[in-house]
C-alpha cells in the first residue's frame, strides 16, 4: 500500500512542477465550463438555434462581414 501513497506523491510532484513551468512561461491555470456535446437533446438544440438565425438579416450580414474579414489565404 505504500506503494501507490509513493506512486501519487510522485505523481503530484511531476504535475506541480509542469503547472510551475507554465506559470513561469506566463500562463495560468483557466477551466471553463461548456454544453456536453454528447448530452441528450444538443443536436437539436443546435438545428433549432440554426433555424432561428437562417432567416436573420443580421446574422447574414454577421457573416459576410466575417467572410469579409477573415483572412484565409493559403488555407486548404
Amino acid at each position: 500500500m505504500s506503494t501507490n501513497i509513493n506512486q501519487s506523491k510522485t505523481t503530484w510532484k511531476r504535475v506541480e512542477s509542469h503547472r510551475e513551468t507554465l506559470r513561469q512561461a506566463g500562463l495560468r491555470p483557466l477551466q471553463i465550463r461548456v454544453p456536453d456535446t454528447r448530452g441528450k437533446g444538443f443536436d437539436l438544440e443546435c438545428q433549432r438555434q440554426s433555424a432561428v438565425l437562417k432567416s436573420d438579416k443580421l446574422e447574414h450580414d454577421t457573416m459576410d462581414w466575417i467572410e469579409q474579414a477573415s483572412d484565409d489565404e493559403g488555407w486548404a
